[in-house]
């Protein structure tokens, strides 16, 4: 199939971003402009070189904009087969429209900001879908775009393959029709009186194959979200080493996400999804020295990830302790490159601290169907604890407690964390008892001769029993961290009483499961 060059567009926004590039582009072609409502007047301040439709159709729209694209000519000329209706068009007078850009009205987001029936109902689009259906089903001819985010694409393609291919014209049809999928349950569950359902409705800008998943017998992919403005994971700058694996596009997420909740110079070790080792530090050398330190053993292998620039000593240091995977950090001295330079297979990463969240929610797949839910987007802070027992904890411990918090919300549950300086110094994960974990967390500091006596500790859950307590005291443990809400929990404040610990609630968990 051939590329097409169009020579009418007609445009109907209710998202007016990035308007003016995509007009300057269609001027300059030498395209027809057709257009409505505001976004006629919008494309207007911009160049006279722009057409109403009721001027087009000869019909003035009618019932407040209800009716304003319904009209044969525009319907006509957008759905004429090329190689059998043109005598059609040309019978009445009509001229063929070879592109449409269309945007919805935003029903989800005026629903979710809270709006009344009436003004529910009047954003529910008409116009806008026909049109894009009908644009969508005569793809063969017709260029439809919905999104924004595919300007530029539809640009560069234009520019570069000499008209709008025809893979990519089928590629934005596809994206319409789940559009309207989309916004026709959005409707639908809105009138069945369900409008907290979470659809996840996502723009990927490009696919790279992985060698295998998580094992290799398994296929992967992955799968980049379009207009991203910042070096997250996925798009990374990758600096050397070997193409990233599944598992270590994984690894290195959970690695960046927790290091990212740090505000001083930081650094957090990963093996298997879980942190191994995190500290903070003056610097950055400090914070890899005591965060390698939490546990060596696990760190071989690992990914490593700091919240600054890298610089040449701890790029040494890291090469002579410690066989790594992944590198990720804000950017690197160029000593420190050439010092990773000598082991050529270590991937090496720099990715941005801010990161893009444009298609928020978090999705696994069960067996017949999907669970959506929404990030888990919530910071705690020192205002928000509540202590609960006589002894209240001390300026220092609060630093900890704060600390082992944020470590916590990154491991799996069921996860403990033993915190000292600002250094963990145990950590238990994904155990189905929280009293092992806490013995794994107490094994870890014993095996690395890291004393416990006086550290913190973090549970990403509430003790159900003062089991996890009694066995805190024991190691030596003088404050606690946890959400609080157990059936038990006078039981549990009576535990921590007895052993002269310092316990403050969070009042919200945060459960890996």
């Amino acid at each position: 199939m051939n590329a097409i060059k169009p020579k009418t567009a007609l445009i109907s926004l209710s998202d007016k971003s990035q308007l003016k590039e995509l007009v300057s582009f269609l001027v300059a072609q030498k395209v027809k402009i057709l257009s409505t409502g505001g976004t006629f007047k919008a494309i207007k301040e911009l160049t006279p070189e722009v057409i109403e439709v009721s001027d087009f159709t000869g019909f003035e729209e009618m019932m407040d904009g209800r009716v304003k694209t319904l009209h044969p000519k525009i319907h006509a000329g957008i759905l004429a087969r090329r190689d059998q209706d043109l005598d059609v068009l040309e019978e009445r007078g009509y001229e063929p429209i070879d592109l449409v850009i269309v945007n919805l009205y935003p029903f989800k987001e005026t629903i979710a900001e809270g709006c009344s029936f009436e003004e529910a109902i009047e954003k529910i689009d008409i116009g806008g879908p026909t049109m894009i259906r009908s644009a969508a089903k005569n793809f063969k001819d017709v260029a439809v775009v919905s999104n924004p985010n595919d300007y530029s694409r539809l640009i560069t393609e234009w520019e570069n393959g000499d008209g709008i291919s025809y893979e990519f014209r089928k590629e934005l049809s596809q994206k319409v029709f789940n559009l309207m999928a989309d916004y026709n349950l959005s409707i639908s569950e809105y009138l069945k009186g369900n409008t907290d359902i979470i659809l996840p409705d996502y723009d990927f800008e490009k696919s790279t194959s992985l060698r295998y998943g998580e094992n290799p017998h398994q296929s992967a992919n992955l799968l980049t979200f379009s207009n991203l403005k910042n070096k997250n994971i996925a798009n990374a700058e990758i600096l050397q080493g070997k193409e990233l694996s599944y598992n270590n596009i994984v690894d290195a997420d959970a690695a960046w996400e927790c290091v990212r909740a740090f505000d001083d110079p930081a650094c957090v070790i990963v093996k298997h999804a879980n942190p191994c080792g995190v500290a903070e530090s003056e610097n950055v050398y400090g914070a890899y020295d005591l965060a390698f330190k939490t546990d060596p053993t696990s760190a071989f292998g690992g990914i490593i990830a700091l919240n600054r620039t890298l610089d040449a000593k701890t790029a040494e240091e890291i090469n002579n302790r410690q066989f790594v995977e992944v590198i990720l950090a804000t950017d690197y001295e160029d000593e420190a490159l050439l010092e990773f330079a000598k082991k050529k297979n270590v991937r090496v990463l720099k990715v941005d601290l801010n990161q893009d969240n444009p298609y928020p929610g978090v999705i696994k797949k069960v067996s017949g169907g999907v669970l959506v839910q929404s990030d888990d987007t919530y910071s705690v802070q020192r205002e928000d604890l509540k202590c609960v027992t006589k002894r209240q904890p001390s300026q220092k411990e609060l630093d900890d407690l704060m600390f082992a918090w944020r470590v916590a919300k990154f491991v799996k549950s069921n996860a403990i964390v033993y915190v000292k300086n600002r250094q963990t110094i145990g950590i238990g994960a994904g155990q189905m008892s929280r009293v092992i974990s806490a013995d794994i967390a107490n094994l870890k500091a014993k095996e690395e001769g890291l004393e416990v006596k006086g550290a913190v500790m973090a549970s990403d859950a509430f003790f159900p029993f003062r089991d996890g307590i009694d066995k805190a005291a024991s190691s030596g443990i003088a404050a606690i961290i946890q959400p609080g809400g157990s059936i038990r929990d006078e039981e549990v404040i009576a535990a921590a009483d007895e052993n002269d610990i310092a316990m403050v609630y969070t009042s919200i968990r945060h459960f890996r499961h």
